[in-house]
This record gives structure tokens, sequence and C-alpha cells, in this order.
């Protein structure tokens, strides 16, 4: 009996260290991880420590031979297909995305892009796969994906933590983006876009484009996160004026809820939750009334919501600070 102990006891020590043994050959051959030590600092040493360690960047990319990743691409020079590192490489697709778009792009503008809107330019070869950084459940902060992008700046190009630091009109809009999305605890607002195109836009007014049900939402994130928050989970807490909840009872017993859109001498028109607009004659109201404690902004709608969809649905709306 003890010899059978003894056998198997030695098989889980060499079970155990053939995987600790596969889990360090892996390691290295991603180009192993650095572990981080309190506050990245925004330097190359910084980003690479992310690159290499919390950031997973080395999951999906190699950097020239360090590495093995061959999902996006590889951000060192490699073959005929990406001759130039990150570094330069991003001072010859700076020009294409100013072609494209019209607008001023520098290096340091490109590089914001890929993190911060991973989708805006797609290498050709590759798919629209890559994670959003800023987002669960990698997380970086704002420190953090500066680092990094020091750290692409150093290979092969100019290393310039001013110009980091100091965004142009083109990265300010990315950095606000990314900013929003942590004051949001960590939402997608590219998806928050989605969600709200879905769920809101039947109701609110955002740019010139939405319904009229509900407040136009173009100038909300001037309000806070907490302020927006409060309004999508308790939508009857604080009602904006002129969108208070009124039920009208008519003469014939018939009631009407929803918000009053028009009222004069001959009647009041009460839009409801559906955007169906009713007029309803003076003669003909028994009563209205007011209820402060209902919304007409659907109760399902929270409900079906998922905490993802709540937390990038606020990141986008924490970013509209535009003119109405």
């Amino acid at each position: 009996m003890g010899k059978v102990v003894i056998k198997v006891f030695a098989f889980l020590l060499i079970l155990i260290a053939l995987f600790m043994w596969v889990g360090n050959a892996i390691t290295k051959m991603t180009g192993g991880e650095k572990a981080a030590s309190g506050a990245v600092t925004i330097s190359p040493e910084g980003g690479e420590t992310i690159f290499w360690g919390k950031g997973r960047c080395f999951t999906c990319h190699s950097i020239g031979d360090k590495g093995s990743a061959a999902r996006c691409p590889n951000l060192g020079a490699w073959g005929d297909k990406l001759p130039l590192p990150i570094g330069q490489r991003a001072v010859e697709r700076a020009k294409e995305r100013s072609k494209q778009t019209g607008l001023n792009y520098t290096a340091t503008d490109y590089l914001v892009e890929c993190l911060a809107s991973p989708g805006a330019y797609i290498v050709e070869g590759f798919k629209n796969e890559m994670a959003v950084v800023y987002a669960p459940p990698i997380s970086l902060t704002m420190d953090e994906i500066k680092a990094v992008i020091s750290y692409l700046q150093s290979q092969g190009g100019e290393v310039n933590i001013e110009a980091i630091n100091t965004p142009t009109e083109v990265s300010k809009k990315l950095w606000d983006k990314i900013a929003a999305a942590g004051a949001a605890g960590g939402g997608d607002p590219g998806h928050g876009e989605e969600v709200f195109k879905m769920a809101c836009i039947s109701c609110h007014m955002l740019k010139g484009e939405g319904g009229k049900v509900g407040p136009d939402l173009s100038n909300i994130g001037v309000k806070g996160v907490k302020s927006i928050s409060e309004s999508i989970l308790y939508p009857a807490a604080a009602f904006t004026p002129g969108y208070e909840t009124y039920t009208v009872l008519e003469n014939n017993g018939k009631k009407t809820v929803g918000i009053k859109t028009k009222d004069d001498a001959a009647g009041i028109e009460i839009t409801k939750e559906s955007g169906e607009a009713v007029a309803i004659a003076r003669k003909d109201i028994k009563e209205i009334t007011q209820d402060k404690n209902k919304s007409i902004m659907p109760e399902e709608l929270i409900e079906a919501m998922t905490v993802k969809d709540y937390q990038d649905v606020l990141a986008f709306m924490v970013m509209q600070k535009g003119k109405k």
C-alpha cells in the first residue's frame, strides 16, 4: 500500500512540474511578462512594462522577432509587408489618415487613435478585433495608455512625451473618449453609442437627430457622471422642466399619460411614451394631475439593460458636451 502512495505522489509531482514548465515556455514565447510595481511612469520603460504585462498587448502583437503573436500586426519591422517599425510607420499612417479624414494627423495622433478607436484604421489583411484597452477586463488608465504610446514611439520613431501630454485637436477628442470611459467605470463609448441608437434615440434628440418625447441630450455631458447616472437609473428623481409626467382623466373615463406638449384655451396635447401626440379638448377634461413619482421613460428599458450596456451608454453620454 505504501509503495502505491509513493508512486501516486511522485506522479503528481512530475505532472505539476510539467505544467509549470509548459506555462513558463509559453510566457517566454510571447516575450515574457513584466510585473508592474506601483504607478507606471509615462515613458518607454513604463510602456514596455504595460505592453508585456497588464495590457496583454503581447497576446495579439509581436515586436519584430520578440514574441510569437500574429493575430494583429507585428509592431516591429517584419518582412516586406511591414518594413517599418511602428514608430516610423505611424508617420506614414498619419499622412494616410490626414487624407482620409481631412484632418491634420500627427504620428502621435495616429498612435492615440489606435488605442482609443482601434476600428478607425484597419491594416489590410487583419480583422477589426483589437480589444478596447480602457474597458474591462484590461482597463488601462490614462497614464498607462500614454506610457504604451511612448513605448510604441520608441520603436524606430521619436519619443515625444510633450506631444502625448499636450494633445492636438485630433488627439484631445480621443483622450476625452478615454476619460469618459474611466469616469463611467470603464465603459466603452463606442458600444454606448450603439446602445443609445437602439434604446434611446426614438425618444431623445442628440445633435439634431432623434425623438422629442424626452429632453435633448446633446449637452448632457456637462451635468457630470452622477447626474447622468441618476437620470438613467432613477428617471423620476428629477424632471427636466417641461418633461413632467401628467395624467389626464376625461369625462368619459379615458386616461392619457405623458408629457404636456401643448396647453391653450382650446385644450391640451399629451405626448405619450410611444411618441404619439393626443389632443384633448378643454371641455372633455375632467381632471389633470402631475405624477411626481413617475417618468414616461420605460421601466422595462432599464431592467433589460445589462451592466455593460449601462456603463457603455453612460460613458457615451458623458462625452456629449456639444452645443444643442
